[in-house]
């Protein structure tokens, strides 16, 4: 009985040997990359121009909407000034007219935060897509087997973010 536990040990110690040793070879060969996709929204030249045409096309209402708060302000103060002298009726007429002002200009503001977010939602999954293809040529071309875009720790040497961007903002 002992000599057949020692035969298993033995045989056991063998295949964990070659086990070991297949799992080495086969770690050398397996090639990981990772992309930072905050820098590739950052600064992709695509995402460079995309952040200036956001701005362009939401800048009148920006300025409309910091208008209109300044509106609201100015208007708030004057009541705060006038409200001891004016007679009861015109100062909760006042009041009511400003609650509307304030609610139609938080729900513009809001409205304008939403569209703000559903365009850069749309323009950031342009340049993801877009990026997602240079990743793949990238691992195609370098044998990768495993490219990442979201790590805790990422060792610089398997950072492929430069050769994305290169490759990103070469294509038109």
């Amino acid at each position: 009985m002992k000599t057949l536990q020692r035969r298993f040990a033995r045989h056991l110690a063998v295949f964990l040997a070659a086990t070991c040793v297949t799992l080495t070879a086969a770690a050398q060969d397996f090639r990981v990359g990772f992309v930072s996709t905050e820098r590739i929204f950052r600064e992709s030249n695509m995402a460079k121009v995309s952040q200036t045409k956001l701005e362009q096309e939401f800048s009148v209402r920006e300025k409309d909407l910091q208008t209109l708060a300044a509106q609201l302000k100015a208007a708030s103060e004057k009541l705060e000034r006038d409200a001891p002298t004016l007679p009861e009726a015109q100062r909760v007429t006042r009041q009511r007219q400003l609650v509307d002002q304030d609610r139609d200009f938080q729900r513009k503001q809001r409205e304008f935060q939403e569209d703000v977010t559903m365009r850069k939602n749309e323009v950031y999954q342009q340049i993801l897509d877009k990026a997602n293809r240079v990743i793949k040529q990238v691992a195609e071309t370098e044998k990768y087997d495993l490219i990442l875009q979201e790590a805790v720790y990422i060792n610089p040497k398997h950072d492929i973010t430069d050769k994305v961007l290169s490759g990103l903002n070469n294509t038109k």
